[in-house]
């Protein structure tokens, strides 16, 4: 069970942190593909155009071909990024109609890289808020393997784009703090959720500390908020999986977070681990 006896903001310290971008690889170099930037996030006036280069690596033992492809992308509930050819939820905020990038197709040898350019253009008219999207890089079979046999894995990479057109406010707040406990086929054991809210315009990138107190108040657990932005006009989960070392008993979570703004928004719950 849980409770959650207040929800308040206090004056921030010294240390701001401003919103950041975001880049979500799904596969990483170890496993064949290298990219680098893996994020840009470009300030551009409406009817403005930006171009750049980004560097693909091939950091395996074959030829791999790869197809780039321009996607939109959105983080779910469980906080794992989505990413694909068109997410109608997304069109208001989405990048990715404004976006070129050459070559589209390309073979790379064993530990070899290229230079993939794009350019972006913004609509004159387009509104002032923060805008997202990405390229992704998908390894498919090359000449020689498709006629061959076997099992074949696709990796793909992603660099991921946030075009800011003039000055939007970041507005947010520390909407909820809960704890759970999940049972299912992949987790199994207490979570911390941690609800941040944007009904803003612009995305922003919280930062700060879950900690877990025990009935003394001194601290048994602490865990910093993932590097995740929360996107324009949505709410978006951050999830901490506790320990619970000292075993049942009586809990408070405690989580505090900066904006980049003029304060700290904390949140407590209480939370009660039964004995078996």
């Amino acid at each position: 069970m849980y409770t959650i006896p207040h929800l308040y903001r206090k004056p921030a310290i010294a240390f701001c942190f401003a919103a950041a971008s975001l880049a979500i690889p799904t596969a990483h170099a170890q496993v064949g593909l290298g990219l680098t930037p893996m994020r840009e996030e470009l300030a551009l006036p409406g009817g403005g155009q930006h171009s750049g280069v980004l560097t693909l690596i091939n950091d395996s033992q074959a030829k791999v071909r790869i197809v780039g492809e321009l996607l939109d992308f959105y983080i779910d509930a469980s906080t794992t990024p989505q990413f694909g050819p068109e997410w109608p939820q997304e069109a208001d905020f989405s990048c990715r109609k404004w976006l070129v990038m050459n070559p589209m197709e390309m073979e790379l040898e064993a530990h070899a890289q290229t230079l993939v350019r794009y350019t972006v253009r913004t609509p004159a008219d387009v509104p002032a808020r923060s805008y997202h999207c990405a390229m992704g890089f998908t390894t498919q079979p090359t000449a020689s393997e498709v006629r061959g046999t076997g099992l074949r894995t696709a990796v793909q990479i992603v660099s991921a784009l946030y075009v800011i057109v003039g000055k939007p406010a970041v507005e947010g707040s520390l909407k909820d703090l809960k704890a759970e406990y999940v049972s299912d086929a992949k987790t199994q054991g207490w979570r911390a959720v941690v609800v941040m809210a944007n009904p803003g315009e612009m995305h922003y990138r919280p930062s700060g500390d879950l900690d877990v107190l025990d009935e003394s108040g001194t601290v048994v657990e602490s865990a910093k908020f993932a590097s995740i932005p929360v996107l324009p006009r949505r709410d978006q989960n951050f999830i901490f999986p506790l320990k619970l070392a000292a075993g049942p008993g009586n809990y408070t979570l405690r989580a505090r977070v900066d904006l980049g703004g003029s304060e700290i928004q904390e949140a407590s719950a209480r939370v009660t681990v039964p004995k078996p």
